[in-house]
């Protein structure tokens, strides 16, 4: 045998042994307000979005990946807990709890990681670290506590002093859509992407690495650079999808930032132009990262996770932003590339159809950081599935929220991927859809499958019942008459129920 070539591989396959003993980085990409079918790797030809198909490719994606409380700060709640809804104890949209039990950035830096978050965390106080080194953040000009400004909307300050950083003059929760009216190194997309892209050069430690990069968009404004809407000139862009269920919203128009009501075809085909131009300019950014990554020799030694707080229905059955059961609300981006070196049957650039949530990115890093995952955590490692993707994994997984935008809508629901129960608790409506024949949940098999509805309402009784008579009583769902927005299991900190109360009804008028 040649010795050179004997000796080369022995090199290789040396340093492969190093990297999977070796704690891997961890890089965390996520986006705020991204639907799962907003990427080609998803199957959607409209978008443009090849850096994060390539990490697809080179890693798994779950197409059944699913935010289970489809807002800001509960969805945020489940990344950071591991803990499902009930459990971590936000139900809909309130504030963060100052401290929890479990927190992912304390948790890897207990196993010896240097953890850093860029970008979105949107928690109270609104730089608490919750265990990270260090933060910069970009809160989208969110002042939620007297005297805050983002690091973000500072370091506008320094870079144009003589701008307004939202001249575009788009809300955040309006759904029109405008080209981004100052240079686009000033968005705070380039922002978030940059400043990822220095810290991994700039980073010479010998510990391992958790990066956490939130990008505040597609969130509303939709307001892209132009450079990014002329890639869409000429691009078919789907139209929404509109329910045989639904027609009660037809001949409601509203405000530009209603949450639900019928605003014409082209409205929402320009909105969503918009909004994939930019996932578009996200994407370039990830590229930026990943190069970063690669030049500074760490790439393959690091596990990459992209996904989404929640999604955004964009017209969808009338409906609008989040906060809702359906597809276009609570199922998400989920792609997660493992490191180099890694054993498993899962063959790179596979699709699973496994019901996963976000809480079970917890689990899966503390697993890559050979920490210890509680066995309350409701969360699973993903790396489960990497090693052999025949498994034993959860049937189904359960979505929820409290009451937002109107009375009705405040529901819970389970889903396995093929099928999708939903249980409206202050009507006592319920929906059925099969996701794998009806993906755009247009038709209500409620009343024409009466044996799986049947399956499904079991299932949900077996779910809530662990919530007590308020919930399930006698063996049946209970229709209630008032909201539940933190279950017991929040935890307690210096604000009393009325305050809680009060906080709700504020942030409930301008939910974001």
């Amino acid at each position: 045998m040649n010795i050179k070539f004997f000796t080369t591989a022995i090199i290789i396959f040396l340093s492969v042994v190093s990297i999977a003993q070796k704690q891997p980085n961890i890089i965390f990409i996520m986006t705020d307000q991204q639907r799962a079918d907003a990427l080609g790797c998803m199957g959607n030809d409209a978008v443009i979005s090849p850096n994060i198909d390539k990490i697809a490719n080179e890693g798994v994606t779950f197409i059944n990946g699913y935010s289970s409380v489809p807002s800001c700060t509960p969805a945020r709640s489940g990344l950071l807990t591991g803990m499902s809804p009930w459990h971590h104890g936000m139900l809909g949209y309130g504030r963060v709890a100052r401290k929890y039990k479990y927190e992912m950035p304390q948790m890897l830096r207990e196993a010896g990681y240097y953890t850093f978050g860029i970008g979105k965390m949107h928690w109270f106080p609104q730089k608490s670290l919750h265990g990270f080194h260090g933060t910069l953040v970009d809160e989208s000009g969110r002042v939620e506590q007297d005297g805050f400004v983002s690091d973000y909307r500072d370091w506008f300050k320094i870079n144009a002093p003589d701008k307004d950083p939202d001249v575009t003059g788009i809300g955040w929760n309006e759904h029109s859509a405008a080209v981004y009216q100052l240079d686009e190194k000033l968005h705070p997309t380039y922002w978030t992407g940059k400043t990822a892209v220095e810290l991994i050069e700039n980073y010479n430690q010998e510990k391992p690495l958790f990066l956490k990069i939130s990008f505040a968009r597609p969130h509303s404004p939709y307001d892209p650079p132009q450079r990014f809407v002329d890639m869409y000139d000429g691009v078919e862009i789907p139209e929404p999808v509109i329910g045989d269920w639904c027609h009660s919203l037809d001949s409601i128009h509203g405000s530009k930032s209603a949450a639900f009501g019928n605003f014409g075809i082209e409205h929402a085909v320009e909105s969503k132009k918009y909004y994939y131009a930019n996932i578009t300019f996200i994407d370039e950014m990830v590229g930026k990262i990943i190069q970063a990554l690669k030049e500074k020799g760490i790439y393959e030694n690091s596990i990459i996770c992209f996904t989404s707080d929640h999604g955004d229905m964009m017209g969808d059955h009338h409906h609008w932003r989040k906060t809702y059961a359906y597809e276009g609300s609570a199922n998400v981006p989920f792609i997660f590339k493992w490191q180099a070196g890694f054993k498993g049957k899962l063959k790179r650039g596979s699709k699973l159809e496994n019901p996963t949530e976000l809480r079970d990115f917890l689990p899966t890093f503390l697993d890559a950081a050979n920490a210890d995952i509680p066995e309350e955590m409701d969360g699973l490692s993903l790396f489960k599935l990497v090693e052999n993707p025949d498994s034993e994994w959860r049937d189904f997984i359960d979505l929820e929220h409290a009451t937002t935008y109107s009375q009705d809508n405040y529901w819970a629901a389970l889903t396995d991927g093929t099928w999708k129960y939903i249980w409206f608790l202050r009507t006592g409506e319920e929906q059925l859809f099969n996701l794998k024949s009806d993906p755009g949940e247009i038709t209500n098999l409620s009343k024409k499958n009466k044996n799986e509805l049947a399956k499904w309402h079991k299932h949900m009784v077996e779910h809530l019942s662990e919530r007590g008579v308020e919930f399930v009583k006698d063996g049946e769902l209970v229709v209630r008459n008032k909201t539940m927005l933190y279950s017991p299991n929040f935890p307690k900190d210096d604000r009393t129920n009325s305050e809680l109360i009060k906080e709700w009804r504020n942030i409930y008028k301008g939910l974001n």
